[in-house]
């Protein structure tokens, strides 16, 4: 699962939606959010499809309920 860049989303939140949905600690969280702000784009985890799609799903209502575009995308492994 791949969390996108955007222009909008604050890292503050990403690190947030990072440690809620994915249940990493706060330094794991801060190095994915780094990899989403400096190369567009950071791995969040390797899930099977139904946990990654209810993943997605709460990342874009999060986001959604907090006013921002961030997007989480699936990727076949």
């Amino acid at each position: 699962m791949i969390l996108l860049n955007d222009d909008y989303t604050t890292m503050e939140f990403v690190v947030a939606v990072i440690i809620s949905v994915f249940h990493k600690d706060l330094f794991e969280a801060t190095r994915v959010m780094l990899d989403v702000h400096r190369k567009g784009r950071g791995v969040v985890g390797t899930y099977t499809y139904d946990i990654a799609a209810t993943k997605v799903n709460k990342v874009h209502e999060m986001a959604r309920e907090n006013g921002f575009p961030l997007k989480c995308v699936m990727e076949k492994a």
